[in-house]
This record gives structure tokens, C-alpha cells and sequence, in this order.
């Protein structure tokens, strides 16, 4: 297979789940918002952060500072074109890249990736009310797992799957600390310090919600909620296909059928290393969020290493 090819299949599967996973992000500060109390303080600014999109938003928006009310970021996350890592650009990069290797892939995934770039295109603006955005976010979710699911049930299962496979694998695992990194953020702000860990438990489910976890979490777990149980079931469980370490095993199942880059196994075994040691008890009682930053880290240097090893050689 082309180089070339095997970097478009990689970036196009990378490139649908996360958009997926924006939408679900998002959901994550608007589902808070439904179940808060209104005296409690909410900010979305954090959010901005957590998607590696910071630096560009205050690019864009220098006087905005933390401030900024849920429709200026829900646009920026999803609508804003000027950011490389909204919806709308993830969708839009997906459909350039599809419209290049139109011959690799089943033309039904092609409709279904052009149908949601112009549902964007025409209820896009309707997302930014309250009111129609968990509809809007749903619809994108429902549009990129129909996506996932004509890959899975129509591509052949030859080298080229296997790149659809491992972006997947990736993007996923990214994602899912990004998500988590949402929830281990200041986005609620309770008056009482009592309250605290109320809050932030609110703040855990709604994250497991927004990645579709919240059912498998109560059948592996059957414990309430927590800070702690919510990590490990997110990092470490095996079995849930959106856990990070389901992810990296499924990157790891992958490389054998591809040509061997030792560049490659050594930084996967070091985040498969780094996600199977953590200790989510200690995580819970400080901060989450730097570890996700971490794991982050190493998530792009892995990616890196496919770059150099399997579409720049």
C-alpha cells in the first residue's frame, strides 16, 4: 500500500472519531449545566483547554479571558473553522481526505460522511441555543458511529483496515483523557466547600454519560460514583471500548500485522506502561488533570512514531 494512502486512512478514521468525541465533550459541560443547581458557579473556558485548543482561542479572542459565556466556546468547539480541532474542521478534513481515496472505502461511507457535513452546514447555528444542542450533538454522534459502523461491517480486512484501525485506536484513547481531563477541571465551582466532592461526583457521571460508559460503569463497578472508581474504570478496564488501556490494546493487536517499527512498540509499551501503573485512588485525591496532560504527551510521540515509521520513511 502507498505511504500516502495508509496516512489518509490513518487520519481519516482519526479524524471521525474525534469528531464524535467533540460532540461528546461539549455534552459533558452541557449536561452539567441541565443538572446544576443555578447557585452553583459553571465555566466553559476550561473546556478550551482540555481540547488542546487554548493557544488558539486566545489568539482569536485575546480579551475574552475566562469569562466567556457557553455559546462564545460552543462555537469555537464546533463551528469555528479557524480552530483545527472543532467539529466542523474534524468533519471537513475527514470529507477531504475521503474524497481522495473515494476507491479505498465503500461509497455508503462516503454519503454518510457528506450527510453530516451538511447537517452541520444547515443546524449548526441551532446548536449554540440550549435548547436544540443536545439534539444537535446527539445527531453528530449517531452520524460518526454510523460512520465507524460501515467501516467495521464493509472494509475488508486487509492492510489498509489496519490503518483505519490504529488512528481509531489513538484518537480514541486521546480523546478519552481529554474527556476525563473535562471532569477533573474547574468547571464547577460550588460555594460551599462541603459540597466539593458532591459536585465533583456530579461532575465524574456526567463524564461517564457523555462517553456512553455510564451503564457498563454501574454492571462492572456497582458502586455509586466517585472520583477514584470513575478513573479506573476509564484508564484501566479492559473491556469497555472506550477505556484508555481497551485502546492501546487494541493499537497493540494491530502492529503485528503491519511491517515491524521498533519505534513504534517502544513508545506504545511505554503509555500501555505508564496507563496500567497509574493509581487512580492517588489521582483522584490531587490532580487528574496533569496526568491526562501526561498521558497526552505520550499519546502524540506514539503518533509520532507512526508518522516517521510508516508515512514519512
Amino acid at each position: 500500500m502507498l505511504s500516502r494512502v495508509a496516512d489518509n486512512l490513518y487520519w481519516f478514521s482519526r479524524y471521525v472519531r474525534r469528531a464524535e468525541n467533540t460532540a461528546r465533550l461539549v455534552g459533558v459541560g452541557s449536561q452539567l449545566q441541565l443538572d446544576l443547581p443555578r447557585s452553583v458557579r459553571f465555566t466553559w473556558r476550561p473546556m478550551i483547554d482540555t481540547a488542546g485548543a487554548g493557544e488558539v482561542f486566545a489568539e482569536h479572542f485575546p480579551e475574552a479571558g475566562d469569562d466567556v459565556v457557553d455559546s462564545e466556546v460552543v462555537r469555537f468547539l464546533l463551528l469555528d473553522e479557524r480552530n483545527p480541532s472543532s467539529l466542523r474542521t474534524s468533519v471537513d478534513s475527514a470529507r477531504e481526505i475521503l474524497r481522495s481515496i473515494r476507491d479505498s472505502l465503500p461509497q455508503d461511507v462516503w454519503e454518510a460522511v457528506n450527510d453530516l457535513h451538511l447537517y452541520i452546514g444547515v443546524q449548526g447555528e441551532r446548536s449554540l441555543s440550549r435548547r436544540y444542542r443536545v439534539e444537535f450533538l446527539n445527531r453528530i454522534i449517531d452520524g460518526c458511529l454510523k460512520v465507524s459502523g460501515l467501516l467495521s461491517a464493509n472494509v475488508s480486512r486487509d492492510i489498509g483496515y489496519q490503518f483505519l484501525r490504529l488512528g481509531t485506536a489513538l484518537e480514541q484513547a486521546d480523546m478519552t483523557t481529554r474527556i476525563m481531563d473535562a471532569g477533573a477541571s474547574g468547571l464547577v465551582t460550588p460555594r460551599n466547600e462541603e459540597d466539593r466532592e458532591a459536585f465533583q461526583n456530579m461532575q465524574w457521571m456526567s463524564v461517564l454519560r457523555s462517553l456512553a460508559a455510564y451503564q457498563m460503569f454501574r454492571r462492572h463497578v456497582r458502586q455509586r460514583v466517585t472520583a477514584e472508581l470513575a478513573l479506573r474504570f476509564l484508564l484501566q478496564n479492559n473491556e469497555f471500548p472506550r477505556s484508555v488501556q481497551f485502546c492501546l490494546a487494541r493499537a497493540q493487536s494491530v502492529l503485528p500485522t503491519m511491517p515491524f517499527r521498533p519505534g513504534v512498540d517502544r513508545h506504545l509499551n511505554r503509555v500501555i506502561g505508564l496507563t496500567r501503573n497509574a493509581d487512580p485512588a492517588y489521582l483522584a485525591a490531587r490532580n487528574p488533570a496533569a496526568f491526562m496532560d501526561e498521558v497526552q504527551v505520550h499519546l502524540s510521540a506514539l503518533h509520532d512514531a507512526i508518522a516517521d515509521g510508516y508515512f514519512h520513511g
